[in-house]
């Protein structure tokens, strides 16, 4: 008998909850779901080749943005450090503008090459880092084929300002660019990161617009939720009929060009 009671009792608790009541919990959720998604971890999605083929064009990522955030007392159960070398990050671009010539975000991600201090330089496609050639199997090698003076030979060329179509280099960096040179190296300054792609060769990296600074880095991706197959700047397009089209096509190829082998692949 006392537990039909306490059955009752419960049942006629739940039926008493009123509308405003669920309001609230329902916002309880978003809020912690938009407190995790904002400043614990965050997903980002690959549009480019610039990565291949450690990350290819469809992957989306799931980001970290505690571990390289600054510490803070209260959360000190949580590990935190300095990017290091050979970290895959996603950071902003520095110097990017808009159409209006107007300061604007464009999230990258890149690995991390030399941290401040380190000599940088690339020969053959081969990189240096304080004068000793560093073992890099994730990257795309050098070939005959391949091979460009600017990217493989770096930096034997100044970089060409002016937004040239061959380098594509902003003026601020060709023009920063020989204060940073010694004895043949790009010397990474303080507070500053050089960062560049493992598909060497079709990758816009630091060789191009210089280095990142150390408050523009977001993040180190930790795995791939889900990848789709995609042709590289397909992600990219923001017109809303292209929109529209891509997510009809997601709708219709969803199980033939998911890549099932890589849903939770670890990023390294």
């Amino acid at each position: 008998m006392p537990l039909n009671r306490d059955r009752k009792n419960i049942e006629k608790a739940k039926q008493d909850e009123t509308a405003l009541e669920g309001l609230s919990s329902i916002c309880t959720v978003l809020v912690i779901g938009l407190f995790g998604l904002t400043l614990i971890a965050q997903n980002f999605m690959i549009p480019s080749g610039s990565m291949e083929n450690t990350l290819l064009v469809g992957d989306h990522l799931v980001v970290d943005r505690i571990t390289f955030a600054a510490p803070t007392k209260w959360m000190p159960l949580v590990h935190y450090r300095e990017p290091k070398r050979n970290d895959i990050v996603v950071f902003i671009k520095p110097g990017t503008i808009d159409a209006d010539g107007r300061p604007s975000i464009l999230h990258l991600v890149k690995r991390l090459v030399g941290v401040p201090g380190d000599h940088v330089h690339l020969r053959n496609g081969i990189v240096y880092i304080n004068g000793e050639p560093v073992s890099q199997p994730h990257a795309q090698p050098t070939t005959p084929e391949n091979f460009s003076e600017f990217l493989d030979d770096f930096p034997s060329i100044r970089p060409i300002g002016n937004g040239d179509p061959t380098y594509g280099t902003p003026d601020v960096w060709a023009n920063e660019f020989p204060a940073h040179l010694q004895d043949g190296d790009l010397v990474v300054p303080p507070g500053m990161y050089f960062m560049m792609g493992d598909n060497r060769h079709r990758s816009l990296d630091s060789r191009y617009w210089g280095f990142v600074p150390r408050q523009n880095i977001v993040g180190r991706p930790l795995f791939n939720y889900w990848s789709f197959k995609s042709t590289d700047g397909q992600l990219a397009r923001e017109g809303l009929m292209d929109q529209i089209l891509w997510m009809g096509h997601v709708v219709i190829h969803f199980f033939s060009d998911t890549r099932w082998a890589r849903t939770f692949h670890v990023v390294s």
